[in-house]
């Protein structure tokens, strides 16, 4: 069991989810590209690069980070002034709780920048998040709060940089008996190693994730929010949905023109 700590209360069901942009409603790392790295403009060509399997998410980040040079603390402040959270992930939060849902954040962000926000967002709740994700690392001859002096210390090897399917596959693996459901939110780019592994992928209306699941036949549901996430989980755990009826209600949404995206000819129209 210390291999698969979150089954350590033996849960029914465990909620892994995306952190920026999906639990906040700004993506820190892109707040501070767009604003005191290289601008939006190039992000967004960057993502989509991405996308179209021409750079890797690891590369990709790589850049923008590198394109942040004002010190860590400094970095970590202006997050905290600006970034808001979910208006209804509190209270998604407090039923977890109340109903022994291991809620685990899978981040291609960095945990000292998550654990800040969710500590100002969400109060003392947040120590029940566990948290795998980015690390931060000072450059060689540099402290962290020196100008140009941090740099990300990726999780792992992969072309993500953190491959978020790593933490998710030693449950998916088990045999069903053991199994417990698992539900996965998401939004972008980071969340395509992640996309296949659990049983309802959540994919954020009019946002990338929507754009790969469709192009990739992955099935999911859509939310704007988590009040829309906290009513379908609720509906799964009474028993009153099946994941399978709520994994193909995104496709459906997506024909009926509902997704916010548009693919055409295999390019991305938002």
């Amino acid at each position: 069991m210390g291999e698969l700590p979150y089954l350590q209360t033996n849960p029914k069901f465990i909620f892994f989810t995306d952190f920026d942009g999906t639990i906040t409603l700004q993506d820190s790392n892109d707040f501070l590209t767009d604003n005191i790295g290289y601008g939006k403009e190039k992000r967004v060509a960057s993502n989509h690069a991405v996308l179209e399997e021409r750079e890797t998410f690891r590369e990709s980040f790589q850049g923008m980070m590198d394109s942040v040079t004002k010190p860590y603390d400094h970095c970590i402040q202006l997050l905290v002034d600006n970034i808001q959270l979910d208006p209804y992930f509190k209270e998604f939060l407090s039923w977890a709780i109340a109903n022994n849902i291991p809620v685990v954040v899978l981040s291609s962000g960095m945990v000292p920048i998550i654990k800040a926000l969710l500590k100002n967002l969400v109060g003392d709740d947040s120590d029940y998040i566990d948290i795998v994700a980015n690390n931060v690392a000072a450059r060689p001859g540099k402290k962290i709060e020196e100008e140009g002096g941090w740099d990300i210390a990726f999780h792992d090897e992969s072309g993500f940089g953190h491959d978020k399917s790593l933490a998710i596959r030693p449950y998916s693996n088990l045999p069903a008996e053991k199994r417990p459901t698992m539900f996965y939110a998401g939004d972008g780019v980071s969340d395509l190693s992640a996309a296949k592994e659990t049983h309802l992928l959540f994919a954020k209306k009019g946002k990338d994730l929507v754009t790969y699941c469709v192009k990739e036949d992955i099935p999911f549901t859509l939310f704007e929010d988590w009040e829309s996430i906290l009513a379908k989980t609720k509906e799964i755990v009474a028993g009153q949905t099946r994941v399978e009826e709520a994994a193909r209600e995104g496709y459906e949404a997506y024909k009926r023109g509902e997704a916010g995206v548009k693919v055409q000819n295999g390019s991305l129209r938002h």
